[in-house]
């Protein structure tokens, strides 16, 4: 008896083919780029894709509409601009996101961060602070100014 094959409904076990020359199988369901742990890089570093760096950065990194990941083994010294962050590894620099930063247990991070929300597990450390913005105006419709500031008049008078 096999113990990790599918069986079809008439009982007969079904056998996974195996992949053929030039036949490409999806690795990832979405587009993420992935800068490896021995990889160094200094400079600007842009992307139209999310990111994941187990590597080494230096310099700044703009994702602005995009999702960050610094993993475990990733070492960062840049300014980031990104729509969500999560850091799971050490980051020296300020954090610029529209979204949610997350820090992981074990991040351990240097710098401001400027976001909506944050998320900060047991055991990551930070040293910085945090400025999550000023509340959300609510825009009151200028009619609706007026035709209070038009019943005051007529109280007051």
């Amino acid at each position: 008896m096999a113990m990790f094959k599918k069986v079809d409904d008439d009982g007969r076990p079904e056998i996974a083919s195996p992949p053929r020359i030039g036949q490409t199988r999806p690795i990832r369901s979405k587009n993420v780029s992935v800068i490896g742990p021995t990889l160094v890089f200094k400079g600007e570093l842009s992307a139209d894709e999310d990111l994941i760096i187990e590597g080494q950065i230096e310099g700044t990194i703009a994702h602005h509409k995009k999702n960050l990941t610094v993993g475990k083994q990733g070492r960062v010294k840049a300014d980031i601009h990104a729509s969500s962050v999560i850091i799971e590894g050490q980051l020296i620099g300020d954090i610029h996101s529209e979204g949610v930063v997350s820090l992981a247990k074990g991040a351990d991070v240097k710098g401001n961060i400027f976001c909506a929300r944050i998320v900060m597990e047991d055991g990551a450390r930070f040293k910085g602070k945090i400025d999550m913005g000023e509340p959300a105006k609510i825009e009151v419709p200028k009619e609706l100014v007026q035709a209070k500031s038009v019943q005051a008049e007529k109280v007051s008078a």
